[in-house]
């Protein structure tokens, strides 16, 4: 298996909440693993240009800085990496309650009605009917302010949907288990590529990056929605024992701060 990672994955691991971060760090930290310069410095470009971050000074020795913009995503992503973990060690269990969103817009309001409609997606939540979502997890939280006027929620112990009534057989027909259980394919390859050439913080990296990927399209649908033994808990916890295998490393514990559980 050849292992790569993105270079926004390298870029974001090294951004503190607050602080700044050394480029001349990121980018030996690039070159260590195999990734040049050149993707690097697009990815700052694009990250700046997103609004997300600040840079101060060029090349190797500028800094970078996290904007409220690029911090407030970085909280939002770090939220769900938090849920994950809590719900596999049973710390967040599922509360019992369904959330059906809609959004309430005039045909003036468009882009909020199209804001909504590719944010809640993204969060994780499934259609259900025209313009209604479902979802067991309050996302009220991580919606746009700008959507909060036009938002009807309702929340429900009891869902009926297409003539299903079983909490797990209503999951499988909104979030198939097989789609999610192949998106985990690859953390499971790099969880059983050998790496013992690789320094530990270029460990961490690669092991961050194949978890994000994993955790990309999953919807982290709490476990007890699931039917039998759930595939993506077991890879999961292979994964943070792996992580945390490396938190004797000061380079491993200077990316990430405060992001995954330590």
């Amino acid at each position: 298996m050849t292992e790569k990672i993105s270079p926004r994955t390298l870029v974001e691991a090294f951004l503190p909440f607050d602080g700044e971060a050394d480029l001349s760090l990121i980018y030996d930290t690039a070159n260590e693993i195999g990734i040049e310069d050149q993707p690097v410095r697009l990815t700052v470009r694009r990250l700046v240009a997103a609004g997300e971050i600040a840079q101060r000074g060029r090349g190797r020795s500028g800094r970078l800085e996290l904007t409220e913009a690029g911090r407030d995503r970085l909280s939002g992503d770090r939220a769900a990496v938090r849920l994950v973990f809590a719900q596999d060690s049973g710390a967040a269990p599922w509360d019992g309650l369904w959330r059906l969103l809609a959004i309430s817009a005039p045909e003036s309001r468009r882009a909020v009605r199209d804001t909504f409609r590719r944010d809640i997606v993204s969060l994780g939540a499934a259609s259900c009917s025209t313009g209604l979502y479902v979802t067991p997890h309050d996302l009220t939280p991580l919606l746009s302010p700008d959507i909060s006027p036009y938002l009807v929620v309702a929340e429900a112990e009891n869902l009926t949907l297409r003539g299903l009534d079983d909490p797990q057989e209503i999951v499988e027909s909104l979030w198939p288990a097989q789609g999610i259980i192949d998106g985990y394919a690859p953390l499971a390859q790099a969880l059983d590529a050998a790496s013992e050439s690789l320094t530990p913080l270029a460990r961490r990296l690669r092991l961050a990056d194949a978890l994000e990927k994993a955790l990309r399209d999953d919807p982290l649908i709490p476990t007890e929605l699931r039917a039998g033994h759930w595939e993506p808990v077991r890879l999961r916890r292979r994964w943070l024992e792996r992580w945390n295998q490396l938190n004797d490393s000061d380079g491993a514990r200077s990316v990430f701060r405060g992001w995954l559980p330590e």
